[in-house]
């Protein structure tokens, strides 16, 4: 999103996915013997939004779905054989332009307090004394969080006023991620213990006290609307979710920089 090269892998990834959609969808007018139903619709996307339009849109082996949640509108597709959902827009590479009009806007980086979240049950990274101030809420499942782990690391070499404050926030998504937090956090080097983590290590069996730190992230991330990892929250209190590489981490800190 923030270069030319994801740019080219989703036009890459979007014009193969409808490739072997073809390939293995029906000849002739696919719509012709596909059907879904707004109803249908929306008890296959349960807990996602409510649809409320589906259409056929110029991608043969697709259907268009608007749908809200929340009071914010946006548009997402299933394939015909109802198994996959893409996200929206989808582009055309023949125009490089949305096929249903124009991009949505980016929405503005929410912003936190930053007073709000605790340096406690965090794992720290480069300058203690640091004053810039970087939170990073992170899945010890997460394969997003560990390309992130790698950058960070890189990040505390190029910026040495910085203090990283890594939130273990085990998502519910990860069934195995809430006992790995723990056993982290209990542990004597809860650093090197995420490290062996994100290379698909070994960890202890967790204990009940390395628990209430844990608990106590997710119930911060749920305050602040956090809900999804990797996030990283600046030092101004942007909350950023994704991977991102440190150059990019450290330009938007000076960037944001009060």
């Amino acid at each position: 999103m923030k270069s030319a090269v994801p740019a080219l892998l989703f036009f890459a990834s979007t014009a193969t996915s409808a490739f072997a959609m073809l390939q293995q969808g029906c000849g002739g007018d696919c719509a012709g013997c596909h059907t879904l139903t707004v109803k249908e619709a929306n008890a296959l996307l349960t807990g996602m939004g409510e649809v409320k339009q589906v259409k056929t849109p110029p991608v043969r082996g697709l259907w268009e779905l608007h749908f809200e949640k929340e009071g914010k509108k946006a548009v997402a597709y299933i394939d015909y054989g109802k198994k996959y959902v893409i996200p929206g827009p989808v582009y055309s590479i023949a125009t490089r332009s949305p096929i249903t009009g124009e991009a949505p806007p980016k929405p503005a980086a929410k912003k936190v307090n930053v007073s709000a979240i605790p340096l406690a049950d965090s794992i720290t990274m480069g300058n203690p004394k640091g004053k810039k101030r970087l939170f990073v809420f992170t899945d010890p499942d997460c394969p997003f969080c560990s390309k992130l782990h790698t950058e960070l690391k890189k990040l505390v070499k190029l910026e040495p006023d910085v203090a990283v404050y890594i939130k273990l926030f085990p998502l519910k998504m990860h069934p195995k991620a809430y006992d790995k937090s723990r056993a982290i956090m209990q542990g004597s080097d809860p650093g090197k213990l995420l490290d062996e983590a994100f290379r698909g290590g070994s960890l202890p069996a967790p204990a009940p006290q390395g628990a209430k730190g844990v608990d106590e992230t997710i119930r911060i991330a749920g305050t602040l609307g956090i809900n999804a990892t990797p996030t990283l929250v600046l030092p101004d209190g942007s909350v950023l979710p994704g991977y991102r590489k440190a150059e990019e981490i450290k330009r938007l800190m000076a960037k944001k920089k009060k």
